[in-house]
């Protein structure tokens, strides 16, 4: 297993290398620069030239990467341009919202829809198959802008039972009680995205394996239609949802971008919408190069869960 997972990390290294010239290529073709974003329109053209030189943005691109690959090959990500703050800094802030928010949103989203999968696909072509099916269809169709809003207006607005967006209320006391509250509307919104994802993906993988012999074995010898498919079917039906979880491990930092935007939730996915909007290049070139690691990392730890999961798969 460890020579396996240094092989990997060996090739993740060029692989994050290409990433990050690829990024900083389409980062810098875009229109505008940071300088003409924060300063006033009557403002001198010398003193933007100077603002331009004092940030390195006259230098040729390859100067600018090699400039950048060099402090972070130091362990410096470089300093916002719309904060001045480092972007380390930026990024460990807003971790915390994100993988609060994400995570809860995931694990939620995985109870509802184990059980519900497992039953759809046991009771498959029933009158609950098909409402189970069309309820995640509309899990996963619908926008979560329009889930949010809609939220919003009925909780916030109407009711006033919840919070319209934020982490805390402004003016009052940090307490877990209120935290709770502004988690409700932007978990739900997430929670229902990928519990009619995984709903889908969790009945058509249990459906592939129910059919085996090896299950129609175990009911011959009299075993209960519920240990059959909890304990037997499910197991080797694993595999492929374990794959598609793995895919979402990048999204716990990288955040949900437009459910952040709608909440206001202090986050990962609002930081890229803000860095985008100012031209601060380090720190998108952070943000990057976190969710092409996380990628990579999602890969590496799908692959040795498939080592636990099937005793057959051995990496060397």
């Amino acid at each position: 297993m460890v020579p396996y997972i240094i092989r990997r990390l060996l090739i993740a290294l060029p692989v994050l290398f290409g990433v990050t010239i690829v990024n900083f290529i389409i980062i810098n073709l875009a229109p505008g620069n940071p300088v003409e974003m924060f300063i006033d329109p009557n403002t001198s053209t010398e003193l933007l030239n100077l603002r331009k030189e004092q940030l390195g943005l006259n230098d040729p691109l390859w100067v600018q990467f090699f400039h950048w690959l060099g402090n972070l090959l130091q362990g410096n990500l470089g300093f916002s341009y719309s904060t001045y703050e480092p972007v380390s800094k930026l990024i460990l802030y807003r971790m915390g919202p994100t993988i609060e928010l994400m995570l809860l949103a995931l694990i939620i989203g995985l109870v509802i829809a184990l059980p519900i999968g497992i039953i759809s696909a046991v009771k498959q072509y029933s009158k609950l198959d098909y409402f189970v099916t069309g309820t995640s269809f509309f899990g996963i169709s619908i926008p979560h802008f329009f889930l949010g809003l809609g939220l919003i207006y009925i909780f916030a607005v109407n009711l006033q039972i919840l919070p319209a967006g934020g982490m805390s209320t402004l003016g009052s006391e940090d307490s877990f009680i209120d935290k709770l509250k502004h988690l409700i509307l932007p978990v739900l919104v997430l929670a229902t995205g990928i519990a009619g994802q995984y709903v889908r993906y969790v009945r058509a993988s249990l459906l592939e394996v129910l059919g085996h012999d090896y299950l129609r074995t175990a009911r011959a010898k009299g075993l209960k239609e519920m240990v059959v498919t909890n304990k037997h079917a499910l197991k080797n039906a694993l595999i492929p949802i374990i794959t598609v979880i793995g895919l979402e491990i990048p999204f716990l930092l990288g955040g949900a971008v437009i459910t952040e935007q709608v909440f206001q939730w202090p986050g990962m996915g609002q930081l890229t919408i803000q860095s985008i909007m100012s031209r601060d290049y380090p720190t998108l070139m952070a943000l990057n190069l976190l969710t092409a690691f996380m990628v990579l990392f999602a890969n590496l730890f799908t692959d040795i869960l498939y080592s636990f999961v099937d005793p057959r798969i051995k990496y060397k």
